[in-house]
């Protein structure tokens, strides 16, 4: 999405949710600040997690996520939008 991000993961045991997240900003803040030739903050502080209950609960995630750039406009389908999960499989499961 152009303002903003849904990633899906089960993060390795020992490791906080929290530093996860700002190992991923950083990294990515940087890598696109260097890509834009520009330096300064890219993402905003907070972020919203959602614990993932069950797997009837992830494929709802998981269509919520693959769904956002069809109702954004962004995409006709989830398939055709080539920064997503979808476009990497032929099928939902």
């Amino acid at each position: 999405m152009p303002n903003h991000v849904h990633v899906l993961f089960a993060p390795i045991a020992g490791n906080r949710l929290a530093d996860i997240v700002h190992a991923w900003k950083s990294w990515t803040a940087k890598a696109i600040n260097r890509h834009r030739g520009v330096s300064g903050p890219v993402w905003q502080r907070e972020y919203f997690d959602r614990f993932i209950r069950d797997e009837e609960h992830f494929a709802a995630a998981l269509a919520y996520v693959e769904d956002n750039p069809v109702k954004a406009g962004l995409a006709a389908e989830p398939a055709d939008w080539r920064f997503g999960s979808a476009c990497r499989r032929t099928s939902r499961s």
